[in-house]
């Protein structure tokens, strides 16, 4: 695609962002919830897509489906009230419909083999029926603009005009960065289109190339984004890489991966497909004068997070080798 049409196609999904954004007030609630409320808190959230992440590197699924998700995901919870129990169904309903969208048919994985892997304790008929509560909120047909879609335009904008840069300017690490920074719910509230741009300013700064920074700022007068709003958003991405990077920070795994297990633990995957399903989900908007439902929990309180169980991220093959963290052992 030629540099007209990708700024054409630039200009389009800018001003359709906008639509696919998660409402910023029931982000801030989630942010606000203590976590001895029996609400979603920004903590619980944000292990939730590190499970997500953990996942879509087991079953082999893109970047593109893990963004999804978490856009799905996030505008969700935004909109709708749910109680933590409700949280892990959500999270791999939301997966499954990103990869429904965006993966081969015969790469899907059945729903009954994310929830066995993913150690959920619901049923493949609660994921359905979630499926369908969520597509139906979020009036959701096959499409999201997404961080992840800028950062593609951007890549290829870039390369457009300096195709001898294609080794230097990775677009894997950039979506492996984009990835770290969907892990925490308050980029959330970052319009796609800066975030991404962020990311970008950030990469260049790092390789020194004056050429591709000024072709950043090209793509910054054009869509009208201002120098505060991504001065701001800068700092939170570098801020943010450099969190994750340290040794002291605990991160999902980032790669394929094939389970040995013993036979108990194999009888224990296996009897969480008889679970019973979880009782009626009580649709909720956001609001701080109304009651919690009062239906019996049966999700397990016990649950491991997926990101603690799965492996090192300094093995995985996305996450750039200077931003892996050192694996933490008891």
């Amino acid at each position: 695609m030629d540099a007209f049409k990708l700024m054409k196609e630039l200009r389009v999904n800018y001003e359709q962002e906008a639509h696919y954004l998660p409402k910023e007030t029931g982000l801030r609630l989630i942010e606000s919830t203590t976590e001895d409320d029996s609400r979603i808190s920004a903590k619980s959230r944000d292990a939730k897509v590190e499970d997500l992440w953990s996942l879509t590197s087991f079953f082999g699924y893109s970047t593109q489906t893990f963004v999804l998700a978490v856009n799905l995901l996030d505008r969700f919870l935004a909109m709708i009230r749910i109680q933590p129990k409700h949280l892990s169904c959500l999270s791999v309903s939301c997966l499954h419909m990103a990869a429904k969208v965006t993966e081969e048919e015969c790469n899907l994985a059945p729903p009954v083999e994310l929830i066995r892997i993913g150690q959920c304790r619901f049923t493949a008929s609660d994921l359905c029926r979630m499926e369908k509560i969520v597509a139906e909120k979020l009036n959701f047909k096959s499409k999201a603009v997404t961080a992840l879609t800028f950062l593609d335009l951007y890549h290829q904008i870039a390369l457009s005009h300096c195709t001898d840069r294609k080794e230097i300017l990775s677009l894997e690490k950039l979506e492996a960065q984009l990835k770290a920074c969907l892990c925490r719910i308050s980029f959330s509230k970052a319009k796609p289109s800066v975030l991404a741009l962020s990311l970008l300013r950030q990469e260049i700064h790092a390789v020194q190339s004056e050429d591709m920074l000024e072709i950043a700022c090209h793509i910054q007068r054009h869509l009208k984004i201002t120098d505060v709003e991504l001065r701001l958003w800068s700092e939170r991405v570098a801020r943010c890489l450099s969190d994750y990077s340290s040794p002291e920070c605990s991160k999902p795994n980032h790669r394929k991966l094939q389970w040995i297990v013993s036979r108990r633990t194999a009888q224990n995957l296996h009897s969480y497909r008889t679970v019973p399903e979880l009782p009626t989900i009580p649709e909720h908007c956001w609001d701080k004068s109304e009651s919690e439902d009062s239906c019996e929990d049966v999700m397990s309180s016990g649950e491991e997070s997926l990101s603690s169980s799965l492996g090192s991220d300094a093995e995985g093959p996305y996450f750039p080798l200077h931003l892996r963290r050192q694996h933490l052992h008891a």
